[in-house]
C-alpha cells in the first residue's frame, strides 16, 4: 500500500494554500459569479424596500450636506450645480466605503466555508468589491439622468475619465480589503481601524468642498500629496465627467488632473500587489484563527 501511494499520480492537484491568488480568481469566475450572485440576492432577503435601500444611504447622506453645507453654508451659491458637484462625489466615496469594510469583513464572515473547503480566498474580498460595483451603478445611472435634465454634454474624454476614476476606486478597494481583510483574520480590530477610515474619507476628498479651498491652505509640496491620494484623483475625475459639463464653463478641473489620475492608478496598482502579498502569507493561518 505504501508502494502504491507514493507512486500516485498527482498531475493536476494543488496543495492548499499554494494557489496563484488572483490569477485563480480569474480562473474560476464561476465561482465568483456564484458568490456576487447569491450575496446580491440575500442582500435584502425579506425586506419591504428591498433593493430601495441601496438609495437610501446616499440620498439621506446627500440630503444633509446639503442642507448642512449647501444651504447653511452656502456652497449652493458659489459652487455651480452644487447637487450634482455633491452627489458625484458622494456615490464614489460610497462605492469605496462599502467595498472596503465589506471586503474586510468578507473572510471572517464567510468563516464556515473557508473551514470546510479549499478555495481561492481571495474570491471574498473580490466578490465583496463586485456587489459593491453593483450596487453603485443604478446610482450612477440616476446621477447620469439628471446630469442630461441639466444640460449634460460630455466629450470621450471626460466620459473616459469616469471610466479611470471607477478603475482607481475597484483596485484601490480591493487591495486594501486583502490587506486589511487578512490582518482582520487574526486581529478583528483591523475592521474598526478601517471604519476609521471610512469615516474620514468622505473629508479627505473633494466631496463636499472644491480643490481650489484646499489649495488655498495647504503648501505646495503638501498639496501634491494631497492630489496623489487615489481618492481625491477618483473624485474629481467623476467631477469632471459629470459635474463639469452642467456647468457652461463656470466650473473648473484641478490642473494636471489626468497625469495625477495616471499616478492614482499606479499607487493604486501597487497597494493591490503589497495586499496580495500580505495575503499570501497569512492565508495558510485563515483556517486555524477562524
Amino acid at each position: 500500500m505504501t508502494q502504491s501511494t507514493s507512486t500516485d499520480d498527482l498531475t493536476g492537484f494543488v496543495r492548499p494554500g499554494q494557489g496563484a491568488g488572483l490569477v485563480d480568481v480569474v480562473r474560476r469566475r464561476y465561482l465568483l459569479n456564484l458568490l456576487v450572485r447569491k450575496e446580491v440576492q440575500v442582500r435584502y432577503r425579506g425586506s419591504v424596500l428591498g433593493w430601495l435601500w441601496s438609495y437610501v444611504k446616499p440620498v439621506t447622506q446627500f440630503l444633509v450636506f446639503f442642507v448642512a453645507l449647501g444651504v447653511f453654508l452656502q456652497l449652493n451659491g458659489s459652487i455651480p450645480n452644487y447637487p450634482v458637484y455633491l452627489f458625484s462625489g458622494l456615490i464614489m466615496v460610497n462605492l469605496f466605503s462599502e467595498a472596503f469594510s465589506n471586503g474586510t469583513r468578507s473572510l471572517v464572515d464567510n468563516a464556515a466555508l473557508i473551514k470546510k473547503i479549499y478555495l481561492p480566498r481571495e474570491l471574498f474580498p473580490v466578490s465583496s468589491t463586485l456587489v459593491a460595483l453593483v450596487n453603485f451603478l443604478p446610482q450612477v445611472l440616476v446621477l447620469g439622468v439628471v446630469c442630461i435634465f441639466v444640460g449634460w454634454s460630455p466629450s470621450i474624454v471626460q466620459i473616459l475619465g469616469v471610466l479611470l476614476g471607477l478603475v482607481i476606486i475597484i483596485v484601490l478597494a480591493m487591495g486594501l480589503s486583502l490587506l486589511f481583510g487578512s490582518v482582520n483574520v487574526s486581529f478583528r480590530d483591523a475592521q474598526n481601524f478601517v471604519e476609521l477610515i471610512v469615516l474620514v474619507a468622505t473629508w479627505a476628498s473633494p466631496v463636499l468642498y472644491q480643490t481650489a479651498l484646499v489649495a488655498q491652505v495647504l503648501p505646495e509640496w503638501l498639496m501634491v500629496i494631497y492630489q496623489l491620494n487615489p481618492l481625491t484623483a477618483a473624485v474629481e475625475l467623476l467631477h469632471a465627467g459629470f459635474w463639469l459639463p452642467t456647468t457652461n464653463g463656470a466650473g473648473q478641473s484641478p490642473d494636471g488632473l489626468l497625469m495625477y489620475g495616471l499616478f492614482a492608478l499606479l499607487i493604486s496598482l501597487a497597494i493591490l500587489a503589497f495586499g496580495q502579498f500580505v495575503f499570501r502569507k497569512l492565508e495558510r493561518r485563515f483556517a486555524q484563527d477562524l
